[in-house]
């Protein structure tokens, strides 16, 4: 595992000689040893439809290519810092809210609605959050941010779990997401996502919540 958790709001990143790391542009606090920093233009191992996929879908956050050697140390504007280790799955993630992956990571854009169908859309609309997901799969390790630290709840066929929109950080697994109203449509006049809306997701995975409702 390339990242080590130095506390709630660190990671120390292992970067050796043919291998590399991409991270979010300014996540970068220091650095030992001979470590390049390069602007990446599709990032991971996504090719130039991940970056067309990322553009349409308004997530062009910038990314650098890190190579070299030595370790270095991400962390960004003071946010929580979760290590998700993927074991051939696929992770689904806000864009903004990762810090830094591995490039061994094939990177892509989802569909929110190909998953949720409509409500799926609307449940971008309502939470402020965009229609698309980045993913990330196959073998690796990704740190992502949130706001206020962040749990990991098991996902099993028995038992889904509901989620506040606003407060989804990523989820990976066989999962299905359904956006739920728990209010009637003129009860939810003037409110925010909050209890109004829930995140249903169904399956085999986990899924990460942060502990505040604040964007990114």
């Amino acid at each position: 595992m390339p990242f080590r958790e130095i506390n709630a709001k660190m990671v120390e990143a292992t970067v050796v000689p043919g291998a590399r790391l991409f991270s979010q542009r300014g996540a970068m606090l220091a650095y030992r040893g001979e470590v390049s920093f390069t602007p990446s233009v599709a990032g991971g191992q996504g090719g130039l439809m991940s970056m067309i996929g990322r553009r349409v879908a308004d997530e062009d956050t910038p990314l650098m290519t890190v190579e070299g050697n030595g370790t270095v140390l991400f962390g960004h504007g003071g946010h929580h810092v979760q290590v998700i280790d993927l074991a051939g799955d696929t992770l689904y993630v806000e864009a903004d809210r990762l810090l830094a992956f591995e490039g061994t990571l094939e990177q892509g854009t989802v569909f929110l609605g190909s998953q949720g169908g409509v409500m799926g859309m609307v449940r971008g609309q309502v939470s402020g959050q965009g229609l698309f997901t980045t993913t990330l799969r196959g073998h690796g390790s990704v740190a992502v941010m949130a706001h206020g630290g962040v749990i990991e709840i098991p996902i099993t066929p028995q038992r889904p779990v509901h989620v506040d929109p606003q407060a989804y950080v990523a989820h990976h697994g066989d999962v299905r997401n359904k956006l739920s109203t728990a209010l009637g449509w003129r009860d939810m006049v003037g409110r925010g996502s909050g209890e109004a809306f829930q995140l249903e997701l169904s399956g085999s995975g986990a899924v990460y919540v942060q502990a505040s409702e604040e964007k990114l």
